[in-house]
């Protein structure tokens, strides 16, 4: 089994900053991309920022120089968002996209979100 799970998240004054994380844990044989997406209220989720088992990272054209997406390990992931906007607001998502090890199969695994509310 493979759990998805994050953390950080709150409630920020615009122009501040929240740090998100994320852990994959269970049977994982290897996780190819980790990535954070977010939800606002009546629009569809979007990728805000992946990063591949390379290091490679890219972001969405509205968080760019203010979002940072790292990694400590293979399985543990974080956001680092600075100069926060009310548009930021939503439930942010992590995904890992990996092999599950006893099967062997592709797994497109999601946490439960976390709420980040940019707000005075």
């Amino acid at each position: 089994q493979v759990q998805v799970v994050e953390s950080g998240g709150g409630l920020v004054q615009p122009g501040g900053s929240l740090r998100l994380s994320c852990a994959a844990s269970g049977s994982i044989f290897r996780i190819y991309a980790m990535g954070w997406y977010r939800q606002a209220p009546g629009k569809q989720r979007e990728l805000v920022a992946g990063i591949t088992s390379g290091g490679s990272t890219n972001y969405a054209d509205s968080v760019k120089g203010r979002f940072t997406i790292s990694r400590d390990n293979a399985k543990n992931v974080f956001l680092q968002m600075n100069s926060l906007k009310p548009e930021d607001t939503a439930v942010y998502y992590c995904n890992a996209d990996l092999m599950v090890a006893d099967s062997l199969n592709r797994l497109d695994a999601w946490g439960q979100g976390t709420l980040v509310t940019v707000s005075s």
